[in-house]
């Protein structure tokens, strides 16, 4: 494999950045195990354990996450939330999570409870992120109540479970990828996982079933050169 070196190499490491950045993506985007993404390396000449893979994930995902959130367009003001159960060594933590009308995710959050506390707690910060919703659609989760009303009282509160099934589809990807990763290992890895995770796949999963070919290959395109743009940016 030629390995290309167009971008500085980061001080202290191997391999050129534009490897390190495709690891991540590759990771990511594809929903690969670590030892998925170090045979694809492998196949192109790039020899690395898994166990770098996982520090490459574990330190830059989170750059080109923050990256993504910094540029991404203001959200849509309808707001869907919603809460599933994960397990993490042996006990029930709740992921909450929010998404705009599109679809698009706004903000992960996980906590060990599931009250008027935790959602107090996951709504406050998405309305310092984004500011005040127009309208939000939740299931039937009382605890929800108080928290949007106190935050947001203008708010259009819609109380049911038909009309949030925008949100139930993006807790798919987070499925498999839990069931890939043999669960998640702790309640800190899940949090920084998810976050980088739901953000990266933002611009790389554009609604294909409402572009044609062409739209759709020029969202990829223009993803990706997003995504070069990041890579120029990380540091050691």
């Amino acid at each position: 494999m030629n390995i290309p070196t167009d971008m500085p190499r980061l001080k202290g490491f191997r391999y050129p950045r534009e490897v390190i950045a495709y690891a991540v993506w590759a990771y990511h985007r594809l929903a690969l195990s670590t030892a998925d993404v170090e045979d694809l390396l492998a196949a192109r000449g790039v020899i690395v354990s898994r166990e770098t893979v996982r520090l490459w994930v574990n330190r830059f995902g989170l750059h080109f996450s923050d990256c993504i959130r910094r540029d991404r367009p203001r959200p849509n003001d309808k707001w869907h939330l919603d809460e599933v159960v994960i397990t993490i060594r042996g006990k029930k933590h709740w992921l909450w999570r929010g998404v705009d009308a599109k679809g698009d995710a706004l903000d992960i959050l996980v906590q060990t409870r599931r009250n008027a506390k935790a959602a107090k707690r996951f709504f406050k910060r998405l309305v310092t992120k984004f500011g005040e919703p127009r309208v939000v659609i939740t299931d039937k989760l009382r605890s929800y109540i108080k928290p949007i009303k106190s935050l947001v009282p203008n708010a259009d509160h819609r109380a049911h479970k038909g009309l949030n099934n925008a949100i139930e589809v993006s807790h798919r990807s987070t499925r498999k990828r839990e069931k890939i990763m043999g669960r998640f290992k702790s309640h800190r890895q899940a949090q920084r996982f998810l976050s980088a995770h739901d953000r990266i796949n933002l611009i790389f999963r554009p609604r294909r079933y409402q572009l044609t070919a062409i739209s759709y290959r020029h969202a990829r395109s223009d993803a990706f050169s997003l995504w070069a743009d990041y890579t120029a940016e990380m540091a050691a």
